[in-house]
């Protein structure tokens, strides 16, 4: 590879960065701001595009800030690796941009401009996290991640809100900490944290506790946001954040810096080979084989649609991460793959999510039977991302997880290939009872779900672990008396409380009503960007390397020393 100084990886930052106080400028204007949203958003997609040809045929395009002290450099660096991030992140910003217009309207959300704004710093800090060519410099966008996407987490304000953003900043901050530490043993055991393709060299002959606490830190840091468990449980809880941050933190922008991170990590300080030296490849994949069937499990559990969603991530993140510790060039390829391919198909359920909440006030999955008939676009989108998830051929998650499988089966890890197939079995089992009560089932006549609903070990139980006690209705309704609750108000996202709703939750007393395959469910706002986030999730499945991803991820695996395809 061959470095090229250019300004290009500066610009690709900065062009969102400078848009923040433009947004802000525009609140009295919000035509004006959603169009300067959208231009930078297209703006940024275009300068990080212009460095996809050089960079697959070799060029790497490098810009320093300078050095600030011995060995201590801010850079950014856009190679293979960072290019396949920052093109997913500005792309899929702007599909992300057009559906943020139709849900915050549709909803007549406050704080839009904030919102907006927001949203241009988390993906100014995104593309510097890809771009960002030493841990250091990683570490510094890391953080800045962090703090511009606490206010989409808590944008509701309302104190379930808070809690959850507390939650995310104490566990993220946490993780950077980590980071931070594990930087600096790197850089005391090595004098550089500059990535380099196949590793650190210098790592191979340090001191090996040193160098596995140095990659323990890395990785527990990296791993929060990458919610493997036991760090986990900050994203269930930030679901109470409007929907597209929901997609902004599960598809696009902070589970992806996570596992990219991770991978960072793993490719280039300390290398393949380095890895089965020190032996830290076989505990991080457990863990990942760990994270992805448990959450798989606890996905089958949740009735709200979001939440089931926010498990499936945890899972689909775990993904990546196996296939990064398995240390062979097929599972490589099928853990980068699967960045793109999750990040397509996970954002287009979270738009489903989104617009059947926007539609129909409708958050349950226990309240959708029969909702293709309101909804036939949508759940149909929906059936096309949830079959991608469970590895069904056609669709992008299929060709990553044909990779992992095969990359697992060649390195000899058959425990690794069975956790990958029992939770491609799991992914079905959470997802087709949604596709199938959606279509073939109405509110009058849907089946129980076993599996999924009902108790674990086949019967009621107390909370004290015995029995459910029988009670007679006429009692309990006596019990209930003058003090029995009214039905709750329409509630957003998780928790938010909306008054003045006609409709709060599942199908109006006379059934869904029909709407035709033309766009008359939603607007195209909303409709356009699930249609095109499932036409890119097909595309992937069916010609991966006209996408380009998966060239770029052959790219990055094909200059790793050792590793071979």
């Amino acid at each position: 590879m061959t470095d090229v100084a250019s300004i290009r990886p500066l610009l690709a930052v900065l062009v969102s960065a400078v848009a923040i106080p433009i947004i802000l400028s525009l609140k009295g204007r919000p035509n004006v701001r959603e169009g300067v949203t959208l231009t930078v958003a297209a703006a940024k997609f275009a300068i990080v595009a212009s460095m996809v040809p050089g960079v697959l045929s070799g060029t790497v395009y490098v810009f320093s800030f300078g050095q600030f002290a011995t060995g201590i450099q801010l850079a950014l660096r856009a190679d293979p690796l960072g290019i396949l991030f920052a093109a997913l992140a500005s792309l899929l910003w702007i599909v992300t941009s057009f559906y943020s217009i139709g849900y915050m309207r549709g909803l007549d959300e406050h704080a839009q401009t904030r919102y907006f704004a927001s949203f241009a710093a988390s993906l100014a800090s995104a593309v510097g996290v890809a771009f960002s060519a030493n841990l250091l410099t990683l570490f510094v966008f890391y953080e800045l991640l962090t703090v511009s996407t606490y206010p989409l987490v808590t944008h509701d304000e309302t104190d379930e809100a808070r809690a959850a953003g507390r939650k995310y900043l104490a566990y993220t901050f946490g993780g950077g900490v980590a980071v931070l530490g594990g930087t600096v043993l790197v850089f005391f055991l090595t004098g550089t944290t500059a990535f380099t393709p196949g590793g650190i060299e210098a790592l191979a002959t340090a001191d090996p506790t040193l160098a596995r606490a140095a990659f323990a830190l890395l990785a527990a840091g990296f791993g929060v946001k990458a919610a493997l468990m036991p760090v986990h449980s900050w994203l269930p809880d930030a679901m109470v954040a409007p929907t597209p941050v929901s997609g902004l933190l599960h598809a696009v922008a902070v589970v992806k810096s996570g596992v990219f991170g991770i991978a960072r990590v793993v490719l280039d300080v300390y290398g393949t080979g380095t890895m089965e030296q020190l032996g830290v490849g076989l505990p991080l994949a457990a863990l990942a084989a760990f994270t992805l069937l448990t959450a798989s499990v606890i996905a089958l559990r949740q009735d709200n649609l979001k939440r089931r969603l926010a498990y499936s991530t945890i899972s689909q993140l775990s993904y990546i991460v196996l296939g990064l510790a398995l240390l062979e060039g097929q599972a490589l390829v099928g853990g980068l793959l699967h960045i793109p391919a999750h990040a397509f198909m996970k954002l287009t359920l979270f738009f489903c999510a989104g617009a059947i909440h926007v539609e129909t006030h409708t958050d349950d999955i226990s309240d959708m039977a029969g909702i293709g008939r309101r909804m036939p676009l949508t759940m149909a989108a929906f059936g096309v991302a949830a079959a991608g998830m469970a590895g069904i051929p056609l669709v992008a998650g299929f060709v990553s997880k044909w990779y992992l499988v095969i990359g697992a089966l060649e390195g000899g890890d058959l425990v690794f290939a069975a956790a990958l197939l029992v939770s491609g079995v799991l992914n079905i089992a959470y997802f087709w009872p949604i596709v199938y009560q959606a279509y073939f089932e109405s509110p009058e006549s849907h089946d129980e779900k076993p599996l999924v609903e009902a108790v674990l070990g086949g019967r009621s139980v107390r909370a004290d672990g015995g029995d459910a006690e029988t009670v007679d209705p006429a009692t309990e309704e006596a019990a209930a008396g003058d003090d029995e609750v009214p039905e709750p108000q329409h509630v957003d996202h998780l928790g938010k409380h909306r008054e003045n709703v006609e409709h709060h939750g599942g199908p109006p007393a006379s059934g869904w009503d029909q709407r035709n395959w033309r766009g008359a469910e939603s607007t195209w706002f909303m409709l356009g960007p699930i249609l095109t986030a499932a036409t890119l999730s097909l595309l992937l499945g069916v010609v991966p390397r006209g996408v380009v991803f998966l060239r770029i991820v052959e790219t990055v695996v094909g200059n790793l020393p050792g590793v071979v395809l």
